[in-house]
């Protein structure tokens, strides 16, 4: 294995259900593939790196998730192609998921950067992005 590279993410969510439905399909779409299943979380893995989602305990529920806090801001995946970031984009419409940055939808992160973005569940950004 090389080092430095990423080896995993984990992700504590406010509902694993919605987050499994959400992340699910987002991350098969990607070429990830299910890799462990336990009551409380859920993970996919794509080549040596892999995702995992998590329950927080419900004592820690009060305070919910804010990119602009201190912490993950988003996270930003590959696409094949910009023909893969429109097809995705209209998934994401077909699930009623909202697009962020509309008005400058494909180009939201400059003139160069062909991408969509959106939010998870839990308003954690997520960006798809074309070569």
């Amino acid at each position: 294995m090389s080092k430095g590279l990423l080896h995993h993410i984990e992700i504590y969510v406010s509902d694993l259900a919605r987050s499994i439905e959400f992340w699910g399909w987002l991350l098969e779409e990607l070429g990830y593939i299910p890799f462990q299943n336990w009551e409380s979380g859920r993970s996919w893995k794509l080549g040596s790196t892999y995702l995992v989602f998590v329950q927080v305990e419900e004592r820690f529920l009060d305070i919910p998730y804010h990119r602009c806090r201190v912490g993950l801001n988003h996270l930003a995946f590959h696409a094949s192609s910009r023909q893969h970031v429109d097809e995705l984009t209209i998934k994401l419409k077909n699930k009623e998921i909202d697009i962020l940055y509309q008005n400058a939808h494909p180009f939201a992160g400059g003139d160069d950067h062909y991408a969509v973005y959106f939010e998870d569940p839990d308003r954690i950004k997520v960006e798809l992005v074309a070569p």
